[in-house]
């Protein structure tokens, strides 16, 4: 499945990250907790080297906690650390400065033995497109200041953004990169709608989530469309799931568009169960690092013409 997106802004936001981030102490990423592996940039992870790094695992309610909970540990290392949060409903924020003191300490340390009594932590703030950024800075300023919406790509430029807790935040649209190292990764982003659904085949994309969840899921995926068994075959299953739902059209066809937007829908919004696509024992991410972009050949996110 050919997926191909990499707007001309995202060239421009990784230069802007690579040169502010003189200006700041630490680095906020935030991932898709569904997707923890497919949501982290590579480039992001080269670029943010040598400061310390909070990775803010978000929409954690829609995730399997245990799984959650497994990659935090395998994420979190000396000058790195993971949490789980919900920025829509404010949960797991409050964990957040405590963590980036933790992480700043020798260097606010050595300030104030300088003589510097108020200091203010400054931080950047990134992630892919549609991880919910803008929430989390909303939540931080306690108002709407970062634009928000339901599609990637809606941030545009950088803003500093202060809170009421001593942080300054730098925002930054959200990238995705040149390529990816497989197609599944590229799948996971356009299941959880990092990639716009515009430039998508939505009824395969469809089909390969059902494939995905029959085998990850099938119990949750049977007991939300009440279905007995499962085919062997994803279209069959699909074929079933649209017949339930009344997903036909005259003559007796399945409305295919139709059911493809159910199921991504009620997949997104967690009414299929709590769902997660990828478990830390499955891939690697210090493997994913030492993978050149440029060899990666499989899916190559370009402009759209």
């Amino acid at each position: 499945m050919a997926i191909n997106w990499f707007p001309g802004h995202m060239v421009k936001t990784k230069r802007q990250i690579k040169e502010n981030l003189k200006l700041v102490d630490a680095v906020i990423e935030i991932r898709d907790a569904r997707i923890p592996y497919s949501s982290a940039n590579p480039d992001v992870e080269e670029l943010c080297k040598g400061k310390p790094r909070l990775i803010l695992l978000n929409k954690s309610d829609l995730t399997d906690s245990r799984v959650t909970k497994d990659w935090i540990r395998h994420l979190s290392k000396e000058d790195v650390r993971a949490i789980e949060v919900n920025c829509l409903k404010g949960e797991g924020i409050k964990n957040i400065k405590p963590i980036l003191m933790e992480l700043l300490k020798e260097k606010h340390d050595r300030l104030k033995s300088k003589g510097l009594v108020k200091i203010i932590t400054r931080v950047m703030v990134v992630g892919i497109p549609n991880v919910g950024k803008s929430t989390f800075i909303n939540r931080m300023a306690k108002n709407n200041i970062a634009k928000t919406g339901d599609r990637p790509g809606v941030t545009k430029s950088k803003q500093w953004i202060k809170t009421s807790i001593g942080i300054e935040l730098m925002d930054t649209p959200g990238i995705l990169w040149p390529k990816f190292e497989d197609e599944e990764v590229a799948l996971s982003l356009a299941f959880t709608g990092a990639i716009k659904d515009e430039i998508m085949d939505i009824e395969e994309l469809a089909l390969k989530l059902v494939d995905r969840l029959q085998t990850l899921h099938p119990e949750l995926l049977k007991a939300r469309y009440k279905i007995e068994e499962l085919s062997e075959e994803p279209l069959e299953t699909l074929n079933s799931i649209a017949r339930k739902r009344g997903a036909i059209v005259s003559g007796g066809e399945i409305d295919y568009n139709r059911i493809a937007v159910i199921i991504l829908d009620e997949f997104r919004g967690g009414k299929i169960g709590k769902i997660s696509l990828e478990e830390p024992k499955k891939t690697s991410l210090e493997e994913s690092e030492n993978i050149s972009l440029e060899e990666s050949e499989n899916i190559s996110l370009e402009e759209p013409k």
